[in-house]
């Protein structure tokens, strides 16, 4: 027999906790409400050459298209917050250690297992990233933060350094109020962008990956425009500029936890790239060697 809605809400969180996620929340799983925003966004073409984020938009307005009979969403947090590496191998703190993917969905698995054994008969599903799931949202509905002008989740207490999952399950768990907050008149990650990719379109802040550093060394393929090259700058995989600048983002007296380093022993354990001249005489041997395990490896040597 399963627990009540109230004290599965309990039980999931003490156990996300103990696994290490720094944020669990819980929302319905009723459609998302800003499914139209992403259409809009797609429909302007600033999804560049991310085909599959138009090819996804019908899946995206109902969560049982990922698992029949959902009724909850268990959203997690995870700090990834480090010191960057000296060097010319400039790459995004999320990128430094273990790939991000593996970890949270090695987490999430766990806790799966852990309330099957608590609710059993109910399905549970373990998304991250790779699922036509607007996680944004619900992470937000489930109170882990809220949108950013640089369209980055932010958690008041926290700031925006941490990476999030989903736990879909056909249980029915109490659920959590949504996260409130706004940067008020704050435009610091909009004038320090190098690039001007976050824009406002019918009163809502976007980033147009066309312009955007992260897209442009990550998921842009083929060649690149002489003005594409010259926006990349120093970068050599994904950009954190925008969260640099964010004073939710810096430490203060009263919240510590704002610039606190990662606990996670995956994400600090970091792999030393050497320099550019190095990585460009590797064979692809070397290369698999070098970044296995890390996101680092997605964009390939030929990227």
């Amino acid at each position: 027999m399963s627990l009540p809605g109230d004290l599965l809400n309990e039980k999931v969180k003490a156990e996300g906790h103990a696994l290490g996620f720094d944020l669990v929340g819980v929302c319905d799983a009723s459609p998302p409400h800003s499914l139209g925003v992403l259409e809009a966004w797609v429909g302007e073409g600033m999804h560049g050459e991310m085909a599959y984020m138009a090819d996804s938009l019908p899946l995206r307005g109902d969560l049982n298209r990922v698992l029949p009979g959902v009724r909850s969403v268990v959203a997690v947090g995870l700090n990834y917050y480090q010191e960057p590496v000296g060097g010319d191998v400039k790459v995004a703190r999320y990128a430094l250690g273990r790939d991000y993917h593996k970890v949270i969905r090695g987490k999430l698995k766990k806790l799966a297992r852990t309330m099957v054994r608590v609710c059993p008969g109910e399905k549970w599903r373990a998304c991250v990233d790779s699922a036509p799931i607007m996680e944004r949202e619900y992470a937000n509905r489930a109170g882990l933060g809220w949108f950013g002008k640089n369209t980055c989740l932010i958690n008041s207490h926290r700031g925006s350094w941490f990476l999030i999952g989903v736990l879909l399950t056909t249980a029915e768990v109490a659920i959590d109020s949504p996260a409130v907050g706004g940067c008020g008149t704050c435009r610091k990650c909009i004038d320090a962008c190098p690039t001007g990719a976050i824009v406002q379109r019918g009163g809502v802040w976007q980033v147009d990956a066309r312009r955007c550093i992260s897209y442009l060394t990550i998921e842009k393929r083929g060649e690149f425009s002489a003005e594409e090259k010259e926006m990349i700058g120093d970068w050599t995989f994904g950009c954190d500029v925008c969260q640099e600048v964010c004073p939710f983002n810096q430490a203060r007296e009263s919240q510590p936890l704002r610039a606190a380093e990662t606990q996670e022993a995956e994400f600090l354990d970091r792999r030393d790239f050497g320099s550019l001249e190095e990585i460009l005489v590797w064979s692809e041997s070397e290369w698999d060697e070098r970044t296995r395990g890390v996101r680092f490896a997605g964009r390939g040597l030929r990227g």
